[in-house]
């Protein structure tokens, strides 16, 4: 690999850019997790109904989805480097107009989306912490990979309860301050992505192109499975503080501790854990059983009249969620280790897309059945049960041809 920093004769401290790259999905939580637990307050304060509600989750991974083909197109050529400081600066300022941009639109809610479409070319980006770890010289790539995504949990985890203790002392009507607050995160790591060491996963003309990885059939297979993956994992995620307010009748706090918070604790744990126990235990199988599981949470939280039932559905369903996304990247990345940037790009496209279409699916199957967010969340029971029909394909398909490569 060639290095793209680093003093000469001295060895590049790669811990540096690992703490980079934790911080950088941490202010990818505060994009992707600060906004929906105001959803119900926007409806209140802003009179904006749940239908336009789904537009933010929509707004917000379709734009990560044009960052996503950015990257694979270009990310190669401008470099790492420039592209996650740049992630930072637009993370930062989203987050901080959305404290703004409402009050000086007539209509607030646009004011909201175009916050919403800044942070989110930033989250998009921020993407890249992925190959970015995967180029660099760290002994078991699976577990690394396991470890970095789990900040994404603990960072949801910080968000949720440190906003829920901000609107506990100051108020709801106090948001924006703290939205000007979260800001502050991403502009501080922006500086840590500015000096520390960066290599390149593949060298210049040695990753395969688009067209090529195209040509593949089990690529494709990927590509299904991860819009099932960004989907199962933030049809919840989008929708736990509505849900645990509005169908199971909990108040706000509760519902964003006991829904959200706990969602994404448990997910986090479920990563640490497939980080330490990746050597041992064969990755597919455990995604399938997971996708199982992950349909069964989805059946409880949507079809239990106990409260405590649908929250315990709504919980589980982070700790099985939890190693798709890292797991799916890991598989992939070994079975077409020559993939590059493109790979890692083309498959965040596939689940950024899924994290879009899943969340505004619940939010509309729910709009049409009167609001009732439990009929939305049946439906999307689908995407973890495809899922697991996806891993299983693989794994039998693979059995049959253990030489082709995806």
């Amino acid at each position: 690999m060639k290095k793209q920093s680093g003093t000469a004769g001295k060895q590049p401290n790669y811990k540096k850019t690992l703490v980079a790259c934790y911080f950088g999905l941490i202010s990818q939580a505060i994009c992707a997790n600060f906004t929906p637990l105001l959803f119900l307050n926007f409806k209140n304060q802003y009179h904006v109904g749940l239908d336009s509600l789904t537009l933010i989750p929509l707004f917000f991974f379709i734009t990560q989805i044009l960052m996503d083909i950015f990257a694979a197109k270009f990310v190669d050529k401008i470099g790492y480097r420039i592209c996650a400081v740049v992630s930072q600066a637009f993370c930062a300022a989203g987050i901080f107009l959305m404290g703004i941009l409402p009050d000086l639109f007539p209509n607030p809610f646009v004011g909201i989306l175009i916050s919403v479409v800044i942070y989110a070319m930033g989250s998009g980006l921020v993407e890249l912490v992925s190959p970015i770890i995967e180029a660099c010289p760290f002994e078991n790539k699976a577990r690394v990979m396991g470890t970095l995504h789990s900040f994404y949990c603990w960072g949801s985890v910080g968000v949720i309860l440190l906003s829920t203790l901000f609107f506990s002392i100051f108020g709801l009507s106090r948001w924006k301050i703290l939205a000007m607050i979260w800001a502050i995160f991403p502009l501080l790591n922006l500086f840590n992505f500015l000096s520390c060491p960066m290599e390149k996963l593949t060298e210049e003309g040695e990753g395969l192109s688009t067209g090529k990885l195209c040509k593949m059939p089990l690529f494709w297979l990927f590509i299904l499975i991860m819009i099932c993956v960004g989907a199962s994992e933030c049809m919840m995620s989008q929708w736990a503080s509505a849900f645990t307010e509005s169908a199971l009748g909990v108040s706000k706090t509760v519902g964003d501790l006991a829904g959200p918070c706990l969602f994404s604790f448990l997910m986090g744990i479920s990563r640490l854990c497939y980080g330490k126990m990746s050597e041992k235990f064969d990755l597919v199988p455990m995604i399938i059983g997971c996708g199982l599981l992950c349909t069964l949470c989805y059946l409880t939280a949507s079809l239990s009249s106990l409260p405590i039932i649908g929250l315990a559905g709504c919980a589980l369903c982070g700790m099985v969620a939890g190693i798709m996304w890292p797991g799916t990247l890991s598989v992939s990345s070994q079975k077409c280790p020559t993939g590059g940037t493109t790979l890692f790009s083309l498959l965040a496209l596939a689940g950024d897309f899924g994290a879009s279409v899943g969340p505004s699916l619940v939010g509309n199957i729910s709009n049409l059945a009167g609001g009732n967010l439990k009929t939305g969340l049946l439906a999307a029971a689908i995407f973890p049960l495809l899922l697991s029909l996806g891993f299983f394909i693989m794994q039998k398909k693979y059995k049959q041809n253990p030489n082709k490569n995806v």
